[in-house]
């Protein structure tokens, strides 16, 4: 397994696709916003995930579904920064999912591990330079928006053939303002700009081998996501809940092993976790 520079020894020695729980200290994300909003919630969340099988977890202040009222910094900051705090001092590798340089900033000083930004860069100029001077690694999105998913930017004529070089050209101005090429994780973005027929092409067994021959670890992001509601050409499923999607993620977990995929980001982590254990 290729594991990006600066990750914490204990998972850098993992040889296998990496398990990332989801904790939203959010009101508003769309599986599960509010339940985990107060930082006790959300540490016991995360630590439960922990006890499940998580590798690490990935702690997000700020809801990125379609139409999410946008959250300044300093908010963002008094959701996450005494949670990575608190889970940091308990020994649990975390990852904190933002797009505000001074976020991540703040959070890597707090012994955050990993900063995941679902702008791919777009969202605050100064990210680049941030990761820059730091060690961790920096979790690159394709999203052809600021930040929160918008349908309106899914126009494509060949979705994995686009998102590989929009995710290129990305790479290149990371790598232009010093971030080193070897701590940069990659993500196709699921359901960033993309309708849900380009989410299932993008999760073929061919893509997501294209996607991992560009040379960089892998994050892959599914879980819950709208798409699992409807079949690979787009109509909606007759069943279509939480439960239903959450089986579809273990499914595509099984996809991304096969594909070598670095790390698969779940908001039910326990199948995923012992699928990638019994299948690493």
């Amino acid at each position: 397994m290729r594991h990006p520079a600066g990750l914490p020894a204990p998972l850098a020695l993992l040889d296998r696709t990496l398990v990332m729980g989801i904790v939203n200290v959010t009101p508003d994300s769309f599986s599960d916003g509010g339940k985990f909003f107060s930082p006790e919630q959300a540490i016991a969340h995360a630590l439960m995930l922990i006890e499940q099988g998580a590798d690490l977890v990935d702690v997000g202040g700020e809801s990125t579904r379609p139409g999410a009222a946008e959250v300044d910094s300093d908010e963002e900051l008094h959701r996450v920064l005494p949670v990575v705090t608190a889970l940091v001092g308990q020994g649990v590798p975390v990852s904190v999912d933002t797009r505000h340089a001074i976020v991540a900033h703040k959070c890597l000083d707090a012994g955050a591990a990993v900063i995941n930004d679902v702008s791919g860069g777009l969202g605050d100029a100064g990210m680049y330079a941030t990761l820059a001077t730091k060690t961790a690694p920096y979790i690159l999105m394709h999203n052809r928006s600021l930040g929160a998913s918008d349908d309106q930017l899914a126009n494509y004529a060949d979705v994995l053939s686009e998102v590989v070089a929009e995710l290129q050209s990305r790479i290149e101005a990371v790598r232009a303002s010093g971030i080193a090429a070897d701590a940069i994780v990659i993500d196709p973005g699921l359901g960033f700009a993309k309708k849900a027929h380009h989410n299932w092409s993008l999760l073929e067994p061919d893509a997501l081998k294209a996607i991992n021959s560009l040379g960089f670890p892998v994050l892959l992001g599914a879980s819950r996501k709208r798409f699992l509601g409807t079949h690979p050409d787009g109509s909606a499923r007759p069943i279509d809940s939480m439960q239903a999607r959450d089986e579809l993620t273990v499914e595509i977990t099984a996809r991304a092993v096969d594909a070598g995929i670095w790390a698969v980001r779940v908001h039910e982590v326990a199948a995923n976790a012992e699928l990638v254990r019994s299948l690493g």
